[in-house]
């Protein structure tokens, strides 16, 4: 073989992997999902697009920081009725991690994807030990990722952050969701909630275990 054509092998092979590499981003969403939303769906659904991620994991902590004394409905319980609810969505997918704090859920992802109202959270010291540098180190070091980050009023995203997921998506809520308002869940967790009572009547879900 030739200078040339070997030049040219290694071009293509240079540009393929390139590509690969590009095809290849991936973003994570870490979150509760305490229940899975259509928000949820909806902002995951658009950083994929919008930040052209081949996959986005929805990332769940076993125990989720500042919400340890959680336990109905039960983790597995929250973690199968999560992945019924992307199980027929493209690109999306559920895994579950003993992180807890998000810069450490981020590690190994191109794309961070979160509410503008956990961004706020982000730069609380009380999740660091009260540790202004701690705090400073992990908000440093989610800045030099790409942040996909769902405006939720009061709380805005930084500049070049901004996802669009939709029309009424920021008023979309978990805790809404748990309080009445049961059309903001996935149709496989409001299906869930008929059957058992996990997140509009807990005594009966504790009741049936």
């Amino acid at each position: 073989m030739n200078a040339a054509a070997r030049g040219w092998q290694g071009d293509c092979g240079s540009a393929m992997a390139e590509t690969n590499r590009r095809a290849k981003r991936l973003g994570v969403y870490p979150g509760s999902f305490n229940p899975p939303t259509i928000g949820h769906l909806a902002i995951a659904a658009a950083a994929r697009d919008q930040r052209e991620l081949e996959r986005v994991d929805l990332a769940v902590s076993r125990v989720a920081l500042g919400k340890e004394g959680t336990t109905v409905p039960a983790f597995e319980d929250r973690i199968a009725v999560l992945q019924a609810s992307v199980a027929d969505i493209d690109g999306l997918e559920v895994v579950v991690t003993d992180r807890q704090l998000l810069v450490d859920i981020a590690r190994g992802y191109d794309v961070v994807v979160m509410g503008a109202d956990k961004w706020a959270q982000v730069q609380d010291p009380s999740f660091y030990g009260n540790s202004a540098d701690a705090r400073d180190r992990a908000v440093s070091a989610l800045l030099g990722l790409d942040l996909a980050i769902a405006p939720r009023p009061p709380f805005e995203a930084p500049p070049g952050a901004a996802l669009d997921a939709g029309p009424g998506v920021a008023a979309v809520s978990a805790s809404g969701a748990r309080g009445g308002r049961l059309e903001w869940m996935t149709p496989q967790a409001r299906a869930f909630d008929d059957a058992t009572g996990a997140w509009s009547d807990p005594d009966r879900y504790k009741r049936r275990r």
